[in-house]
């Protein structure tokens, strides 16, 4: 089979990763790509935006299924460009898609069918903001309704920093949307957990736990994901059991009941208090860096998995995962998440060992006369497996050290509630 996927970040590298295992796979592209998929597909420069120029590329090179790694082409509706065209494509189409591209939507589906999460209000106007916050308690969560590359949300803990963070929303910080949603503080711990829709069901798809804030302590501003781990120790049985009945099947039963069955990833950002889950964000696509880990663990072939999710047919399928722990630390650019150093040379990478427990997956690389360079914020993705979480962070901190960047930066503490006792 020949396979396609968008995007050009560590999620779209993994994918690929995981797709070249397959005995099933004949040919394998990606639009744009990096400098890591570079070496295990063919990458084709073009705008993912440009949608005829994207499907040109498709039907050019015989492309039997598509799939769409980041959230904007998914929002801005590729898929149902794609299926008019009866091109075989994995992901939710633009209806579904508002789950992730608009924070209201997702909250207002909750507040219908009595899902779990946080409380809030939404404003198009500052004053009444501004009132709503004044009245209520501190710290207070600030979102961003549209999408925001990972930081549209703030935790604010004073009444001035919350109510700065809603008059830039309200004033166009975030081209997506003006709107602002103010939601209370939920205490407790987060945990990330994937599943794969069909139209007629759905299965999971692993757990992780990854870091957002950029400092270690999870300090500082909220970044696309420091780093990642899985499997998440804090999801049990019984909590999967609460999981399921109380958030992802009264959703995936509302989309249905809207016209419109969700298909493709389902990531559902949890916050777990007292032992009960609240939904605080839905993603419709894989996590970055949270695929990453989850590519690492998954046993059972890609291709075969999303073959039968394009076909309806994943009911029957058992998804295998290893018994490793697995890591991933994103290595970024000094100034991430504010303005960051673009263009510098990244060295020895080849020092690093690369096999099924050590792997370096590229986010913002480029390539150009053998040399490898940076073009983003998060560059790469050093993650490794290992019998426990701790021997994990070890040695993606040493392949790490292997790396010559004077101009990286990571956290080298990623993953310190589960290690700190080990």
């Amino acid at each position: 089979m020949n396979l396609a996927v968008i995007g050009s970040g560590g999620r779209e590298h993994s994918i690929c990763y995981k797709l070249k295992q397959s005995s099933k796979l004949k040919k394998l592209i990606c639009i744009p790509g990096n400098a890591g998929t570079e070496k295990i597909a063919e990458n084709i420069y073009e705008d993912i935006s440009n949608f005829a120029a994207l499907y040109s590329i498709i039907k050019k090179k015989n492309i039997d299924i598509v799939i769409v790694g980041p959230e904007q082409p998914l929002v801005d509706g590729l898929v149902d460009f794609l299926d008019k065209k009866k091109i075989r494509v994995f992901g939710p189409d633009k209806f579904s898609s508002q789950l992730e591209g608009s924070k209201a939507f997702m909250k207002n589906l909750c507040k219908k069918n009595n899902i779990p999460t946080a409380k809030y209000e939404i404003f198009n106007n500052f004053d009444e903001a501004s009132n709503f916050i004044k009245k209520n308690k501190i710290p207070i969560v600030v979102k961003a309704n549209g999408l925001a590359a990972g930081k549209g949300v703030s935790v604010c803990t004073s009444v001035e920093d919350a109510l700065k963070k809603t008059n830039e929303i309200i004033r166009g910080k975030f081209k997506s949307s003006n709107q602002v949603i103010l939601e209370e503080f939920l205490e407790g711990e987060e945990l990330s957990y994937f599943s794969i829709v069909d139209k007629n069901s759905y299965l999971f798809f692993g757990s992780a736990q990854d870091h957002k804030r950029v400092g270690e302590g999870d300090v500082g501003p909220n970044t696309g994901g420091m780093g990642a781990y899985s499997p998440a120790p804090l999801l049990t049985k019984e909590l999967e059991k609460k999981i399921k009945n109380k958030i992802i099947e009264p959703t995936l039963k509302a989309m249905k009941n809207l016209g419109s069955p969700y298909k493709g990833f389902l990531y559902a950002g949890l916050m777990i208090k007292k032992g009960e889950p609240y939904l605080i964000e839905y993603n419709i696509r894989m996590g970055d860096p949270e695929c990453q880990v989850l590519m690492m663990r998954l046993e059972t072939d890609l291709l075969e998995i999303i073959d039968r999710a394009t076909k309806n047919e994943i009911c029957n399928l058992k998804v295998k995962w290893n018994k490793k722990s697995s890591m991933t630390i994103v290595l970024c650019a000094k100034g991430y998440p504010s303005r960051y150093i673009k263009n510098s040379e990244i060295k020895n990478l080849n020092n690093i060992l690369i096999d099924k427990n050590n792997q370096v997956f590229h986010a913002g690389t480029y390539i150009k006369k053998n040399k490898t360079y940076s073009n983003g914020g998060r560059v790469l993705n050093v993650t490794s497996s290992a019998k426990n979480l701790n021997y994990a962070r070890k040695k993606t901190i040493s392949n790490i050290k292997k790396i010559n960047w004077t101009d990286g930066f990571f956290r080298k503490d990623i993953g310190w509630r589960v290690i700190k006792n080990k």
